[in-house]
């Protein structure tokens, strides 16, 4: 039974995270059409939560028993752990301003080793010689799969800084996923921590884009973190009929539902290996989709993320003579 419910994790984070790898490519669509980071996240984030609200209501009037209520200590953890989904997209939007977007994508996955490093911690168990191996692949398929070894790399700590904290709140967003009020209906915990980094993308909204207009010391404020004054203007509200929904559907609701089955069931630490498939998909559909060059060494990469994940779930020799006792 357990064997079965770490493969049922496996399966819906594997999924989660691929749907999750599409919304880069909408996101560059959406900027490529003159919409801003704030107003592509706010549209994602306002749809989605309703969209969660929706299928809750739902949920609850067609469930035959009565669904489980989060308590108020829940509620305020979940909310606080709820701002890591509005911080690892703001945080990773923020560091493609200064980093290329390849960089960028390597740092946030820095996220398998912190989470691998993290579970550590809290089993006080060192992570066994597979799961060592398979992090490793997993990092250097990154390094393949955005070539970066054939860029000409232009650093700015800037960028690296918001990079790295990407990383930090996207292994805060699956730890919070794995361990946090993992009774609840997955609707309620989702909605709950989506209002939580709601919060945060408001924030941003009001700091980078809304505010600067009306207040002058915000905008000298601002000014002190960046010179780009382009995208200081009226809310562009055609985002929620053009984009929003794709990035609601993509980024906002299905992945942290997703996630919320997934990774109490596969670990932390196997789960954030298994999300890693979020990067050869964002490669494949901005090679289908956006026909961007895609060269041989970073098909090489995706198929070593590829391989580790298959690496990390083939049985072990001790799980196969439990099997095959029971057989006999």
């Amino acid at each position: 039974m357990k064997k079965k419910n770490i493969l049922k994790g496996v399966l819906f984070v594997g999924i989660g995270a691929s749907i999750y790898g599409m919304l880069a490519t909408f996101v560059k669509m959406a900027y490529h059409d003159g919409f801003t980071t704030s107003e592509v996240t706010t549209s994602q984030f306002v749809l989605g939560l309703t969209g969660l609200l929706i299928l809750n209501l739902i949920q609850t009037l067609t469930s035959k028993q009565k669904l489980s209520l989060p308590n108020s200590k829940e509620v305020r953890m979940l909310l606080l752990a709820g701002t890591s989904l509005g911080g690892t997209s703001l945080f990773y939007y923020i560091a493609v301003q200064y980093i290329n977007v390849s960089i960028a994508i390597v740092l946030l996955m820095q996220s398998v080793w912190f989470s691998v490093v993290v579970e550590s911690i809290l089993t006080k168990k060192l992570p066994n010689a597979r799961k060592v191996v398979s992090v490793v692949i997993v990092l250097l398929g990154t390094v393949l799969a955005t070539n970066l070894i054939n860029m000409e790399i232009e650093l700015d700590w800037h960028g690296v800084f918001w990079g790295l904290m990407a990383a930090a709140s996207y292994t805060l967003t699956m730890f919070t996923s794995n361990t946090l009020a993992t009774h609840l209906p997955v609707f309620r915990k989702s909605i709950i921590m989506l209002a939580g980094g709601s919060v945060v993308v408001f924030a941003f909204l009001f700091f980078a884009q809304i505010g600067p207009m009306y207040f002058d010391g915000l905008k000298s404020l601002y000014l002190n973190f960046t010179e780009n004054t382009e995208h200081i203007h009226s809310f562009n509200y055609s985002i929620f009929l053009t984009y929003g929904f794709v990035l609601a559907l993509f980024g906002t609701i299905i992945p942290p539902i997703l996630f919320n089955i997934g990774f109490p069931n596969a670990g932390l630490g196997l789960g954030s290996i298994v999300s890693s498939l979020e990067l050869p998909v964002s490669v494949t559909m901005a090679f289908v989709l956006l026909g961007e060059k895609v060269f041989l060494i970073q098909w090489i990469g995706i198929a070593l993320i590829l391989f580790a994940i298959v690496l990390m779930n083939l049985p072990s020799k001790k799980e196969k003579e439990v099997s095959m006792a029971e057989v006999s």
